[in-house]
């Protein structure tokens, strides 16, 4: 491949990439510039968009390097903004041979950037290799990733002991970045002193871990059955609900009916009774000298009728 396992990781790369006839072109080399130092995370995240296509293009050269250039392509890999993801690296056969041998380290901090955290590192440091500026801000974006998982309101406390800072200015400055990069989304509150997440993206998956994955995805189907049978019994309660209001919805129109014939019927009687009334005292009334002149006239031919007889009888 015409690369010295002494020579400098620059110059390494450039004669694996010249070798192979691939370039990595423009995104890289901002990927790399950004590696060296951004000073912006709004730099930052318009590099990691301008470098997506980078990832493949590292694909294509890890299938066919070994040794120091594979190993020099890990360093790049991991310094590289926009690639968040390794487990199709950590597949390839000539990746899994850097396991035992002078490159194991690589290896594992590969592994580690994939699986782990910044803390990981730290407990581990004397078995690792050293970590660019760059690398280090990576591994703290995947570790803000981690605690996202777990957490959507992370304190500052707990960000500062993880990812090993001391500065609350650079712990904020961090994940703006972060933000910036589309690492995670969110906000800061820095009256309450948290990382308020909204979504993330998402890491590599370790194998044993999708035994605990398939055990939560089956929690929340029994608990979407649960959730359905209860609502299926809403519905029926519902229904039922439904039916007795109908049935005394009729029973009170029937009452209603009836009662509107039954004051209908009533007010007709009563309509007939004012009309004979209303007749009754439309007739004129007896005066009340022709009631009195009337008995006494009868009186008076009684009495004399009854002194003729008393007459002839003498």
């Amino acid at each position: 491949w015409g690369v010295r396992e002494g020579g400098e990781g620059s110059e390494m790369a450039a004669t694996v990439t010249q070798s192979l006839g691939l370039s990595l072109g423009a995104g890289l080399e901002m990927g790399l510039a950004a590696a060296a130092g951004t000073e912006s995370g709004l730099n930052m995240a318009t590099e990691t968009k301008a470098s997506g296509q980078t990832v493949e293009q590292f694909l294509v050269l890890a299938k066919q390097v070994r040794g120091a250039a594979l190993e020099e392509l890990i360093r790049q890999l991991l310094e590289v903004p926009g690639i968040y993801v390794f487990g199709e690296f950590l597949e390839m056969p000539n990746i899994q041979e850097l396991m035992v041998g002078p490159f194991a380290q690589s290896y594992q901090l590969l592994t580690l950037f994939a699986y782990g955290t910044f803390s990981d590192y730290i407990a581990n440091a004397a078995n690792l290799p050293e970590l660019s500026a760059a690398q280090k801000n990576k591994l703290r974006y995947l570790s803000i990733v981690t605690l996202a998982d777990k957490l959507k309101c992370i304190p500052y406390p707990v960000l500062l002991q993880e990812l090993e800072m001391k500065n609350l200015r650079e712990l904020e400055d961090l994940v703006i970045e972060a933000i910036y990069a589309d690492v995670v989304h969110g906000k800061l509150d820095q009256r309450n002193q948290t990382l308020e997440v909204d979504r993330s993206i998402g890491r590599d998956i370790r194998s044993q871990d999708l035994s605990v994955m398939a055990g939560t995805l089956q929690d929340w189907c029994n608990g979407c059955d649960a959730v359905l049978a209860g609502i299926e019994d809403q519905i029926g309660r519902a229904d039922q609900y439904k039916e007795h209001q109908l049935k005394v919805k009729h029973q009170v129109e029937n009452e209603v009916s009836n009662l509107r014939k039954t004051l209908k019927a009533t007010t007709g009687t009563a309509t007939q009774e004012a009309e004979q009334n209303l007749m009754d005292s439309r007739e004129p009334p007896v005066p009340e000298e022709l009631r009195q002149g009337g008995k006494k006239t009868s009186k008076v031919k009684g009495l004399r009728g009854s002194g003729k007889i008393w007459s002839k009888s003498n």
